[in-house]
């Protein structure tokens, strides 16, 4: 069980990690920018949301398999197949999770103040300084709203890590998909512990998340 938790907490990590990195720059480009065809790109970017998890790792797993074009992108680096690995895990978790980085993020850079951006520019800071010494103080709501919305998020993941995974045990196995292994193997005992304690995860993430929101609220 162990090794089950640490593989789910590992993926919830580095997914929350890359996922702040990769849906920054977009969601300041979609809250910032005046083309019309930005709502394109976020509807694209929120599919997630409402297509089944099978079908996101159904279509994953097509192409991160020995035949797919993600692994024919990757193979002059000696990748044959990102299928049921660990990797193809955080590519699946990276994108069944964008939506929850890519929303609060958009949100908060939208309500970032033009006024202090044109002010920092007249004293010379170019685009990078004034996104970093401007538009990230004051969205750091949305920063903390979607750590705990992907990193939770991925905890929960069930259809997808186990389509691209194959739940392989020691390898590809999370708490999720243990559940559903014990179920299978009609130990309901020890199911029950861990979704148990999922349910319980999931409350005090919600919760940290109101009461961080409220705290920087407060203090903005």
């Amino acid at each position: 069980m162990g090794l089950v938790a640490a593989t789910t907490i590992e993926l919830a990590s580095v997914t929350t990690l890359l996922l702040l990195l990769l849906a920054t720059p977009l969601a300041w480009w979609l809250a910032r920018s005046p083309r019309w065809w930005k709502e394109v790109v976020a509807a694209i970017a929120a599919v997630p949301l409402v297509l089944p998890p099978t079908v996101i790792g159904f279509y994953l797993l097509v192409a991160m398999g020995p035949a797919g074009p993600l692994t024919a992108l990757l193979r002059p680096f000696g990748v044959r197949s990102l299928a049921f690995t660990f990797a193809g895990l955080v590519v699946g978790s990276l994108v069944y999770s964008l939506p929850f980085a890519v929303q609060p993020l958009r949100t908060a850079f939208a309500a970032v103040e033009q006024r202090s951006l044109d002010l920092a520019a007249t004293m010379g800071a170019g685009p990078l300084d004034r996104f970093r010494s401007v538009a990230v103080p004051q969205a750091r709501r949305g920063f903390v709203a979607a750590a705990i919305l992907v990193f939770a998020h991925t905890v929960g993941e069930f259809g997808v890590v186990l389509m691209i995974g194959g739940n392989i045990p020691g390898r590809t196995e999370v708490l999720s998909t243990r559940i559903y292994s014990l179920v299978e193997s009609l130990q309901f005992g020890p199911a029950h512990a861990i979704a148990a304690a999922l349910v319980a995860f999931a409350f005090v993430a919600l919760l940290a998340l109101l009461l961080v929101d409220r705290r920087l609220g407060s203090v903005a």
